[in-house]
């Protein structure tokens, strides 16, 4: 048939996103380590990202890699992995990560573009609660004095959340 195109018969069957989670869920399960995202591209690019309270050490990449590719067959499905930490100035994707951040400072872009930079003072399912301060004027004072307030949003009102290093 002219214009048609043939297909080869191996074609490659997409890797299941929730079979990976479940196998880095159960590598990670005995560790302090937990997963921050998982994702799975149409050509079959394996992305996993892992933290730890305490830091991820390229040895645990390293482990969770080999147990991840010795649990897949590369003669059903070819694929490509790539095991990594959570970057230190990578915005907060999961709730753990909030947790994990309490009592430092970061950066709140919210969804309606204001920018906050504050304590992370709590975190749950839910919302995040930023401690900021700002200069108010008091009645009868000439200076402007800093006053510490308690923000809290809902995470569908944060476009990011992310630690801040200063120097």
């Amino acid at each position: 048939m002219k214009g048609s195109r043939k297909f080869p018969f191996f074609l490659l069957i997409m890797t299941d996103k929730d079979f990976i989670k479940s196998l880095v869920e159960e590598r990670l399960r005995n560790s302090d380590s937990f997963p921050v995202d998982i994702s799975v591209s149409p050509d079959n690019l394996i992305s996993v990202e892992i933290d730890n309270d305490k830091g991820v050490s390229i040895d645990e990449c390293v482990a969770l890699s080999r147990y991840i590719e010795a649990n897949l067959d590369r003669e059903k499905e070819d694929f490509e992995l790539e095991v990594g930490s959570s970057g230190i100035t990578s915005p907060f994707k999961i709730v753990r990560q909030y947790v994990k951040n309490l009592g430092n400072e970061v950066e709140m872009l919210l969804k309606n573009g204001t920018k906050l930079t504050g304590i992370l003072k709590a975190a749950d399912d839910h919302c995040a609660t930023i401690t900021v301060e700002k200069k108010i004027k008091s009645d009868g004072s000439k200076r402007k004095t800093t006053v510490e307030e308690d923000r809290t949003y809902a995470y569908d009102e944060i476009k990011y959340t992310k630690y801040l290093i200063r120097f």
